[in-house]
């Protein structure tokens, strides 16, 4: 594997009911987050929440494009894109 991470679009919904991963269209994931957009606290539960699916610690994820849209591009390290996609969307 290389040093390099594994990149996926997210697009997320701040201030849902509940953390939830809704689906994926046009390659991006939907996320629905429990957070205010306020303080970073929406990317703080964005990152928390993908850990917590995917298995990995919060020093394996980073924002890397997005920090103040709903539309981010998240890097993800310690995985590769098979094993991301099969935690994101078991069953398939």
């Amino acid at each position: 594997m290389s040093k390099r991470g594994v990149f996926i679009a997210v697009h997320i919904q701040p201030n849902a009911a509940r953390n939830e991963l809704t689906g994926i269209k046009d390659d991006i994931w939907q996320v629905r987050i429990s957070a205010a957009p306020i303080k970073g606290q929406a990317n703080k539960e964005l990152l928390d929440f993908l850990g917590k699916i995917l298995g990995v610690g919060k020093s394996n994820l980073s924002i890397v494009k997005g920090h103040a849209s709903r539309h981010k591009l998240i890097e993800i390290n310690g995985l590769t894109q098979e094993e991301i996609a099969g935690k994101l969307m078991p069953g398939s």
